[in-house]
């Protein structure tokens, strides 16, 4: 998850729609059976995502390039009356999380693209795990799986011209008009100067159920206390490639970051299973807790970097939508899981490691 100034159309200026499609590519694919229509396998789709950029053996399949975080979730008063699940019961919750670059190049510059990722899991003290995954864009690129993977094929430069075919993407919105709006957000999108002032967001819904019995389909999206600066031009090319996770220490050396989760709450009608169609502003909102993050590390070394953050791993009073996308986003975390977790077991994770050779 560059601002070069070219002509339209120029392959400089699709540069970061390049880069987070190549970067969201992994995300999606079937545990089994086929894929729509086309003779594509989870593991063409997960290949195919490998190519793009520069993926490194161990490293998440997208997302490579992140950070480990801890602290705590504490819910808000009113959050049980929302979902009986027992993260809106219990006092605080010790958490894990991993903030991330939209990119399956682990070395990526943290200015490349305006997409940060954040993820988070909870685990209650009877033993219940809710798992978040969360981006900074406010909605999905494609309606479907099938939508996306098209979207992706059109995006890969042909051989003889090291361009995209123009017409290949032209025929995919024709039939994908939905992709458009996140193109357009895409080349206009600022980039955050910080990780804390970064609003992430849930584009798939989910159920809560209430003690009642009540159900209420939602979207949630975890939003800063501190207010959102955009980097500049000049401060994005004199930028640090890793400035994301610099000023992350140091503000946590500070004291702790702070994000609400909040909840919208659907309207009759609003489109549950799309996560490319953003509801009206206009729906009710609910803050159910607040994220306190508190110290940081490497994933080389930490916590995080062993979990697989599926979204569809939530507990009791909470339940996942039949958006397909969202299915498809859980069975592809398991594919990139044990593929890198193979590496890692198999000695060929290229996770930098210091002289006496300890992971960092």
């Amino acid at each position: 998850m560059p601002n070069p100034t070219s002509r339209r159309g120029s392959p400089l200026l699709l540069l970061p729609i390049a880069l987070i499609v190549a970067a969201l590519a992994a995300l999606f694919a079937w545990v089994g059976g086929w894929f729509g229509h086309h003779d594509l396998t989870p593991q063409k789709m997960m290949n195919f995502a490998e190519t793009s950029g520069k993926q490194a053996a161990g490293f998440r399949r997208a997302h490579s390039k992140g950070v480990c975080f801890a602290g705590t979730f504490t819910p808000a008063p009113d959050a049980a009356k929302l979902s009986k699940a027992r993260a809106f019961a219990q006092p605080s919750i010790d958490v894990i999380g991993r903030f991330s670059a939209a990119s399956n190049n682990p070395y990526a510059p943290d200015g490349a693209s305006p997409v940060r990722g954040m993820a988070v899991q909870l685990k209650t003290d009877d033993g219940q795990e809710w798992r978040i995954a969360m981006n900074s864009f406010p909605f999905f690129a494609a309606s479907t799986p099938q939508a996306f993977q098209a979207m992706n094929e059109a995006g890969k430069p042909d051989p003889a011209t090291g361009k995209p075919d123009p017409e290949k993407m032209k025929a995919v919105l024709a039939a994908n008009p939905e992709i458009a709006a996140f193109q357009a957000w895409a080349k206009t999108a600022p980039k955050s100067d910080s990780l804390g002032n970064t609003r992430f967001n849930g584009v798939n819904a989910f159920r809560l159920t209430d003690a009642q019995g009540a159900d209420r389909m939602v979207r949630w999206s975890m939003r800063p206390r501190l207010p959102f600066v955009a980097l500049t031009p000049e401060q994005l090319k004199a930028a640090d490639p890793d400035f994301l996770i610099a000023d992350l220490d140091r503000r946590l050396a500070a004291g702790p970051l702070l994000w609400d989760l909040v909840v919208q709450i659907a309207a009759p009608g609003d489109p549950i299973t799309d996560p490319s169609k953003a509801w009206p502003d206009t729906r009710p909102e609910a803050t159910i807790g607040t994220l306190a993050i508190k110290h940081a590390e490497p994933q080389a070394t930490g916590p995080c970097r062993d979990l697989n953050f599926d979204p569809l791993i939530v507990p009791n009073g909470i339940a996942g939508s039949d958006d397909p996308v969202l299915r498809a986003r859980s069975a592809a975390y398991s594919v990139s899981f044990n593929r890198r977790e193979r590496e890692i077991s198999e000695g060929k994770s290229a996770y930098p490691v210091n002289q006496n050779g300890s992971a960092r």
